[in-house]
């Protein structure tokens, strides 16, 4: 069995660069030795669903670069569904070209950073955070992406 990896793009998104965000969790998942069978469902969105679901779920009415929302165990599932990702595409943009680099690159590192939160990461403290990151680089030297540092933001 494999990793299943939704990808739901509700604003306009390349087939490929879908593709390369759908490799990017991919990674994360095998960088991380999570075994297969596991699913998780990855939200390209708009900065208006993304301040929704930040305003109803942590109380924050702003948009932000990337929300998880973490599953655990379905009872009766097969596969073990692991959460779903929303990664706002115009926060994304921004960010990447404010920082230099491609907007893929960003949706790349946004992916691995929510797939990296779904298994339990955080970074809420400076040992999570030297956990969380050391993870993400690791994922992002596989991808050729080690030259892509994270947005601080509160997420």
């Amino acid at each position: 069995m494999e990793y299943e990896i939704e990808i739901q793009a509700d604003v306009t998104v390349s087939d490929k660069d879908i593709e390369m965000v759908q490799t990017a969790v991919f990674t994360t998942l095998q960088q991380q030795e999570i075994a297969p069978p596991a699913a998780i469902t990855l939200v390209l969105t708009d900065n208006a669903t993304v301040r929704q679901l930040n305003n109803d779920y942590r109380s924050l009415n702003q948009p932000t670069d990337v929300l998880s929302f973490p599953a655990g165990e379905i009872p009766g599932m097969d596969t073990l569904y692991l959460g779903d990702v929303i990664i706002s595409v115009p926060f994304a943009e921004q960010q990447a070209a404010a920082s230099g680099h491609p907007a893929i690159a960003e949706l790349q590192l946004l992916a691995v950073h929510g797939t990296l939160h779904l298994l339990g990461h955080d970074h809420a403290d400076a040992e999570g955070k030297e956990r969380m990151w050391k993870g993400q680089t690791a994922v992002l030297t596989i991808l050729n992406l080690s030259h892509i540092n994270p947005t601080e933001t509160a997420h």
